[in-house]
């Protein structure tokens, strides 16, 4: 608690932010001289592995991390003249480019922790919103949606930087928090680069904001473009998918049946319930059986005699082929042809003895 209130201190007090080196007067005492390193000892103890609450701390100190970034981002601000002022959450729109696919007011464990957070502590970080070139006397918010989204949870007004903003430095803006922040995941960002071309950006600012290179950008656009946009919302970022999950996913949907399919998981019972990556596995996984049963299909199989010489092979599925090596066996194919009606009528035969 003593760092978040260190951080606003150094954030409305002038004082160093953490990491900074506070200011020396020039004719202050330096001071003794550091004392010699003791010498190394080796402990007897052996190294334990990490606990539950070390690895925690490690999160909290990554979180932490962020937070000092976005605190020296707004300190900077202020320096140059900008003051953080407190606008009605009602009165300030999201950006004209979405980045998210879920609604954080749907049991999303990230945002009740920000809501719980922003209840105890209050703010720690402002937003960055501008004038809505539109409406008069509304705000655009830059970056800061989730903090918006709580503060509007939370009837409190909300802390915000307003900066006069052109669009691309709008959206430039936004995707370099969600890039510092790291907390897109990879189909939110395919979704995104999707919505900045959409609105009239061109490649080069969707590289921008999104921080990656041209060929990162293809591949965004073509998961965006193969993976319907309903199908996407209704799963959700799924963090844990990962790029080449998502990729999979995306090629297997560009066939029609794979898309209904799709679509009828994502419209089952209890769907809605599950977490996003678990919407996500569950779709994966009906797709993918799908998709053996037809590769399976595909794959003939081998008809052989008794001595293991290839006779034929048969493509299975609603139109079963049975396909014959003229060159190995000449005149094979006419000679099954002709007992064709022969085979047949011994087949209904045996079929209805077992009937």
């Amino acid at each position: 608690m003593s760092k978040r209130k260190d951080h606003l201190k150094a954030l409305f007090g002038g004082g160093p932010l953490p990491g900074e080196a506070p200011p020396q007067r020039a004719d202050a005492d330096p001071g003794p001289a550091p004392a010699e390193p003791a010498p190394e000892t080796k402990s007897a103890t052996p190294p334990r592995s990490a606990s539950g609450a070390v690895k925690a701390m490690g999160l909290s100190l990554d979180t932490m991390s962020r937070e000092i970034d976005e605190a020296r981002a707004i300190k900077e601000s202020l320096a140059k003249g900008e003051r953080v002022v407190e606008i009605a959450p009602d009165l300030i729109d999201p950006s004209p480019v979405r980045d998210r696919l879920s609604g954080e007011e749907t049991g999303n464990e990230d945002f009740e922790a920000l809501v719980a957070s922003m209840r105890d502590n209050g703010q720690q970080v402002p937003v960055l919103v501008r004038p809505h070139p539109e409406k008069p006397e509304r705000y655009q918010v830059a970056y800061g949606h989730r903090r918006v989204r709580a503060a509007a949870r939370l009837n409190q007004p909300v802390m915000a930087v307003v900066r006069r903003l052109a669009d691309e430095e709008l959206v430039l803006a936004q995707g370099k928090e969600n890039s510092e922040r790291r907390n897109l995941s990879f189909i939110e960002r395919a979704f995104f680069a999707q919505a900045l071309i959409r609105y009239g950006f061109d490649r080069g600012v969707a590289q921008r904001a999104l921080s990656v290179h041209k060929a990162d950008i293809t591949r965004l656009l073509a998961v965006a473009g193969a993976v319907p946009g309903r199908i996407a919302a209704a799963i959700g970022p799924a963090p844990k998918a990962g790029r080449e999950r998502w990729m999979a996913l995306a090629e297997l949907l560009k066939r029609e049946a794979a898309e209904v399919i799709a679509e009828d998981e994502i419209t089952s019972e209890g769907f809605r319930q599950l977490s996003s990556d678990q919407r996500f596995n569950r779709v994966f996984e009906r797709v993918s059986r799908r998709q053996a049963a037809r590769t399976e299909r595909q794959t003939p199989r081998q008809i052989a005699d008794g001595k293991g010489r290839v006779l034929a092979h048969l493509r299975t599925g609603r139109r079963p082929k049975l396909e014959f090596d003229e060159a190995a066996w000449p005149g094979l194919a006419d000679y099954i042809a002709e007992r064709l009606p022969e085979l047949a009528t011994r087949f209904e035969k045996e079929r209805n003895v077992k009937k």
